[in-house]
């Protein structure tokens, strides 16, 4: 790789390196067949509007990740049977979180190779969101660790967020760059901060992570398609 004018370069971990979205959507679907068992009569449109709404209600209190999904899907089940769900489907939802935090770790195609080519030339972060052991535990399974050379897991990814990460690292804003499949988390707060910025979209994501970008922010990021891109667009920086 070119030399470039960056001192460090972060990845987004879940739907950037390894699948994660494909998870949560096969859980709606268990959540509302327990919910229509227990009498629940609702689309599951209608039942995964109700689930987001809870979801980014809570967010302030919970967080991102399962352990805050898992709740809200409690949540849920208590407002849509009016108090009447049964330890049965309760019992079903925690089986489901558990299933989740365990579950098989895959890999999008052509991580560990692009990894492994951008760490031998700069320092390289994991910046998640979500559960500081479920994050953990995944970067371990993931055989991804020893890429990294720092790890970040917060609780939400905006502007203060990656000032605060950046001072506690001593990095100048417009040395810094950041990889990631959500406009909302990994793009928009980074360009804000003054950073540089990689968006790989992802064919399945959460509806709270869509964002627009402002006028102002174009030619401080960047759109690719697949994940070998990377090298490419911190050659084109390399190259101004």
């Amino acid at each position: 790789m070119d030399e470039m004018p960056l001192d460090l370069i972060a990845f987004d971990g879940d739907d950037t390196l390894w699948h994660n979205e494909r998870s949560f959507v096969a859980a709606r679907q268990r959540f509302a067949a327990l919910l229509a068992n227990a009498g629940v009569a609702m689309t599951e449109e209608e039942l995964d509007d109700h689930v987001n709404r809870t979801e980014v209600a809570n967010l302030r209190y919970y967080g991102y990740g399962v352990s805050s999904f898992a709740l809200s899907m409690v949540e849920t089940a208590i407002a849509l049977t009016g108090g009447r769900v049964r330890g049965t489907e309760l019992s079903g939802i925690i089986d489901l979180a558990k299933e989740m935090l365990t579950e098989e770790i895959e890999l999008f195609p052509r991580v560990p190779e692009v990894l492994a080519v951008v760490a031998s030339a700069y320092p390289v972060m994991l910046i998640t969101k979500g559960d500081l052991l479920h994050q953990t535990s995944k970067l371990d399974r993931s055989g991804l660790s020893d890429h990294f050379k720092f790890v970040e897991v917060v609780s939400h990814k905006d502007v203060p967020t990656y000032e605060r990460i950046l001072r506690r690292y001593d990095i100048a804003p417009d040395r810094f760059l950041m990889i990631g499949n959500t406009l909302r988390s990994d793009v928009l707060p980074v360009v804000q901060a003054g950073g540089w910025a990689v968006h790989i979209p992802s064919a399945l994501s959460w509806s709270h992570e869509h964002a627009d970008m402002p006028p102002e922010t174009h030619g401080r990021w960047f759109e690719i398609s697949a994940f070998e891109q990377v090298v490419e667009i911190i050659d084109r920086l390399a190259q101004g």
